[in-house]
């Protein structure tokens, strides 16, 4: 993995746990930026005696394991809930690592002199968002969960944004190495890794609806040749102006080339190749194609609150999203992204529709080792709720089926084109 965590038990009395020291190391990017922003607040919480704060804000990187480090703490300003913090400078490094997709978790308290910092709130951002300077959508609202929970008619603690904020140049651990058994991008010379497996279980039976079988095809989490620029969204192939892939197995031979080309990278991001097919589903919503997006991944999601947002902005769209699981790891967010029991909602929007399949390939796994059963019991269960999506979009924008083509040698209207 990109992050290493190692525990360390303290010895101490005999009988007694003394607790454990842990060690987290991860590979620095190359990036050298360097960030300077100024950030303010309005209308926080009262938490002092005379009805003021002594605001102060903590930032966080996030890790590839969903854990945070915190990386920088403002001052604390006094008797106040409209805060101008001062300006500050952090090497983007420290910040996101060079991820500038990379979840940045930003924490409000109210200074206490015994040490008892009260808690006003939280919210979440990425250096890209912050990037993108002052404006409407660089509004953060400060949210406390426990409050939220409690109080139905509660908004939020406050808000934050940034007056300003500039980036100048400054003059491994790493994922699996797909070369070694231990990974689950594991190129074995005798059977398919889970990945090619889950790909070829899917898409062998969704490219029939497909009229040209071309798939475009993006891989999430990388460093890329020649410069080892971090990317949540590039293509398999190499090809930015054409990313598409000829057939299944030619998604597959591109998933291979790639594996030999990058270099594997955490965290794992969902929310921008998300928001890269959307752009092509938007254009699009006249019911003569719909999309879907097969995700195959091992990780935690590390940009939640994006992909929520990316969820609901897709559910009206012409798109399905399937995800499938590989690996051992818990998939709790990704159960909570598949919306069968509690649609899916992002600043208090729910999605229009539930467009989200999640499965966990192991769950898949005959026993025997048959992979072709395997792929054949996920694929059935994967595109169980396709249909009923695709069909939910339809009655939502008021399009009717077209008409049976004729019985004669009549030439008809092309089949919908259903896109991977």
């Amino acid at each position: 993995p990109s992050l290493i965590r190692v525990p360390v038990i303290m010895d101490g009395i005999p009988g007694k746990k003394c607790g454990a020291i842990i060690f987290t190391a991860e590979e620095l990017s190359n990036c050298r930026d360097i960030a300077t922003m100024q950030l303010c607040a309005n209308k926080l919480d009262k938490k002092d005696f005379f009805g003021k704060s002594d605001p102060f804000l903590v930032f966080y990187r996030s890790n590839e394991d969903g854990t945070f480090t915190i990386c920088h703490k403002t001052e604390v300003i006094k008797n106040t809930l409209n805060p101008v913090w001062q300006p500050f400078t952090i090497p983007v490094r420290a910040l996101c690592n060079g991820d500038y997709d990379r979840t940045v978790k930003i924490d409000v308290y109210d200074w206490d002199r015994d040490g008892s910092h009260d808690f006003i709130g939280e919210f979440t951002t990425s250096y890209r968002e912050l990037s993108r300077g002052q404006s409407q959508f660089n509004v953060y609202e400060v949210l406390n969960p426990k409050k939220k929970g409690k109080k139905k008619k509660y908004v939020n603690s406050g808000t934050v944004s940034h007056t300003k904020i500039r980036c100048v140049p400054n003059p491994s651990l790493i994922l699996g190495n797909p070369a070694q058994p231990t990974s689950l991008h594991y190129m074995s010379p005798y059977q398919m890794n889970t990945y090619a497996m889950a790909l070829k279980a899917v898409g062998e039976i969704i490219q029939d609806y497909d009229s040209d079988k071309l798939f475009p095809a993006y891989g999430f989490g990388a460093k890329l040749p020649p410069d080892g620029k971090i990317s949540h969204a590039f293509p398999l192939n190499g090809n930015s102006e054409d990313p598409n892939c000829v057939g299944i197995e030619g998604v597959l031979e591109a998933y291979f080339q790639s594996l030999r080309t990058v270099q594997l990278y955490g965290p794992t991001n969902f929310a921008p190749v998300i928001n890269q097919v959307a752009r092509s589903a938007q254009d699009i919503t006249d019911g003569s194609q719909y999309f879907v997006l097969l995700m195959i991944t091992d990780g935690v999601i590390s940009d939640m609150v994006q992909t929520k947002e990316a969820v609901v902005n897709a559910s009206a769209l012409p798109m399905s999203i399937i995800i499938v699981g590989v690996g051992p790891a818990e998939f709790d967010a990704m159960e909570e992204l598949d919306g069968d029991d509690v649609r899916v909602s992002s600043r208090g929007r729910f999605a229009e529709r539930d467009i989200v399949q999640f499965v966990p390939f192991r769950d898949y796994i005959d026993r025997s080792g048959n992979q072709v059963l395997s792929m054949a019991r996920l694929a059935k269960d994967v595109l169980a709720e396709i249909p009923d999506q695709l069909l939910s979009f339809m009655k939502s924008k008021g399009i009717d089926p077209r008409p049976a083509p004729p019985a004669s040698g009549t030439p008809s209207k092309p089949p919908l084109n259903t896109r991977i």
